[in-house]
């Protein structure tokens, strides 16, 4: 079903969004286990953009050390298996509980390099029903300056999503 679609996605990127958008809720809906619902939503993400994405996926807040991301679900090279809160730009991302645009990671104080390729970065909060942060949908490119205010829009409107759809 995902893969006949995202051959007719718009070339327009707040478009592509929105169509990727529905996708990864009809592709959800009704599934309870959130590790599906991430990893269904990295993959179709990964494959929506495929010219710009280098890794996508998403890091968990761990709960045993809620103060600390684990790698979740994802699509690219090998991730960095955790990330403290206020580290790098997940951790900074998480500790603010706001989405976070980097256009050039080189020069991000204490960026954590996990691919030598990653030029610019997008992380994105994922909250829960009640609120609480549950994790952060982590983008990097590698070109620079790869990311604007409608991957911020579109990105923040699926994480909106993940944990909300039934």
């Amino acid at each position: 079903m995902a893969e006949a679609s995202l051959t007719d996605l718009p070339a327009d990127k707040a478009d592509r969004y929105a169509a990727l958008r529905q996708e990864i809720a009809a592709v959800v809906a009704g599934e309870t286990s959130v590790t599906a619902r991430y990893a269904s939503a990295a993959s179709l993400l990964a494959h929506g953009f495929p010219e710009t994405f280098l890794w996508t996926g998403f890091y968990v807040v761990d709960p045993h050390k809620p103060e600390e991301l684990v790698v979740g679900p994802y699509q690219g090279t090998l991730g960095c298996l955790r990330i403290p809160f206020g580290k790098g730009v997940c951790g900074a991302a998480a500790a603010q509980r706001r989405t976070v645009i980097v256009a050039d990671v080189h020069a991000f104080p204490g960026h954590i390099a996990c691919d030598s390729r990653s030029n610019s970065e997008i992380v994105v909060p994922v909250f829960d029903r009640e609120g609480a942060l549950a994790a952060v949908l982590d983008v990097d490119s590698a070109q620079l300056s790869a990311f604007d205010a409608a991957d911020q829009g579109g990105l923040e409107a699926i994480c909106a999503d993940l944990l909300r759809l039934d």
